[in-house]
C-alpha cells in the first residue's frame, strides 16, 4: 500500500506536509496541496481510516447491525436512521448476521475496531442473551438497540409495542368469528416474540376462549416453518392463525391454497410487519404494521441525543383479505 512517505519522497517534502495537505489544512500552500493531491491519485494512495479514527479518538461513522438486510422492515430502519444520521453528518456502516451469534460477534468487534461512534443492533436469533455484546464492543461506544432488545444492557431501547399489537390482531381475529386460533410464535429467546404471545394470549383469555398451548408454533419464522405449522394447525382443528412474523405467514398461506382451503372464509391469517409483499399477493394478508423507518429515525436520534431510556413506537394492524371474513375491509 501507498503511504504518506512515498508521497513524500516522490515530491521531495516532508510526511507531515504530505499530511497536513491532504486533510486540507490552512498550512500548506494552495500549489502544494494541489501537487500532493495529484500524486496521491497517481501513486493509487488510499487513506486508512481505521488509523485516522484511532487518531481523532473517534469517528464520523455509525455502525448497524441487522439478523437480514434484505428483509424489508429492516431495510426500512436503516433508511430512517441514515435519514437523521446523514444530516448530522455521520456516515453508517451495515453490518448483517444472518441470525448468527458469531456473525454478530465479529461484526461487533469490526466495528470496535472502526473506533466507530455508535452501534445500533437488532440481535439475531441465534444471540440468546447479552454475555457476548460487552466482550465484542467493549463499555465505552454507545449501544443503541432496536426491535429485538436485551433488557439488561445499558443504552437506549427502540422497540414495537409487540404486546399491544399482537392483541389487536387477535381480536381482529376473534371479532370475525374465528373460534380456535393457534399461533405460529418466533423464538422464545427474543423478547419482541415473546411479548407477542403474551398479546396474543391475552387476547385469547380476555374473550374467555380456551388458552391451548398444543396450537402454539414455536421457533417459526420463515416460509418453509410456517408452511409446516400451518399443517399441524389444521390437523389440531384450527381455523385461525396470528403469526409473530409475514413470512412464516406467507407459508401458512401457500400450505391452505395447495389444499383448497378458503381463506378467509374457512380460514383466517393474520401476520405481523407489514412486508410490501402482503398487500399485493393474493388472497393480500392482513398484517401488523411496525413503522420501522420511525423506528430507525428514533435510533439515530437517541445516539444523537444521548438518550438511555426505552421509546415503544406503536404498531397498527392492517386488515386485508386474508382475515376479512366479515368484509370489514381498512387497508
Amino acid at each position: 500500500m501507498v503511504s504518506i512517505t512515498d508521497i513524500a519522497h516522490a515530491l521531495g517534502i516532508t510526511p507531515s506536509t504530505v499530511s497536513r495537505a491532504l486533510a486540507g489544512s490552512s498550512r500548506v500552500k494552495e500549489e502544494t496541496r494541489i501537487a500532493v493531491e495529484k500524486k496521491a491519485r497517481e501513486m493509487g494512495y488510499q487513506r486508512n481510516i481505521v488509523a485516522a479514527n484511532l487518531r481523532k479518538g473517534r469517528s464520523n461513522i455509525v455502525g448497524i447491525i441487522v439478523p437480514r438486510i434484505h428483509r424489508e422492515f429492516f431495510s426500512n430502519v436503516i433508511g430512517g436512521a441514515e435519514n437523521v444520521l446523514g444530516e448530522a453528518g455521520y456516515n453508517v456502516l451495515i453490518c448483517q448476521t444472518i441470525e448468527s451469534k458469531e456473525a454478530e460477534i465479529k461484526a461487533l468487534k469490526t466495528l470496535r475496531n472502526y473506533n466507530v461512534a455508535a452501534v445500533l443492533i437488532s440481535h439475531a436469533i441465534e444471540s440468546t442473551n447479552s454475555a457476548h455484546i460487552k466482550d465484542s464492543l467493549g463499555s465505552d461506544i454507545p449501544l443503541i438497540q432496536f426491535d429485538r432488545v436485551f433488557p439488561d444492557l445499558p443504552g437506549a431501547k427502540i422497540v414495537g409495542a409487540n404486546c399491544d399489537g399482537a392483541f389487536t390482531a387477535t381480536k381482529h381475529l376473534i371479532e370475525q368469528g374465528y373460534r380456535k386460533i393457534g399461533t405460529i410464535a418466533g423464538y422464545m429467546s427474543s423478547l419482541a416474540y415473546v411479548e407477542r404471545l403474551a398479546g396474543y394470549k391475552l387476547a385469547i383469555e380476555s374473550a374467555g376462549l380456551p388458552y391451548d398451548e398444543s396450537i402454539v408454533y414455536y421457533d417459526t419464522i420463515v416460509k418453509e416453518t410456517g408452511y409446516a405449522a400451518c399443517e399441524k394447525a389444521l390437523e389440531q382443528g384450527c381455523d385461525a392463525l396470528y403469526c409473530a412474523g409475514d413470512f412464516s405467514a406467507l407459508g401458512a398461506i401457500e400450505y391452505l391454497k395447495e389444499k383448497g382451503i378458503r381463506i378467509p372464509e374457512d380460514f383466517g391469517i393474520v401476520g405481523t410487519a407489514n412486508e410490501s409483499f402482503t398487500a399485493l399477493m393474493f388472497p393480500s394478508m392482513s398484517s401488523l404494521g411496525q413503522h420501522p423507518f420511525e423506528m430507525g429515525q428514533a435510533a439515530a436520534k437517541a445516539f444523537l441525543e444521548g438518550r438511555t431510556d426505552t421509546q415503544v413506537i406503536p404498531m397498527e394492524l392492517h386488515i386485508r383479505q386474508s382475515s376479512n371474513k366479515n368484509n370489514t375491509w381498512q387497508k
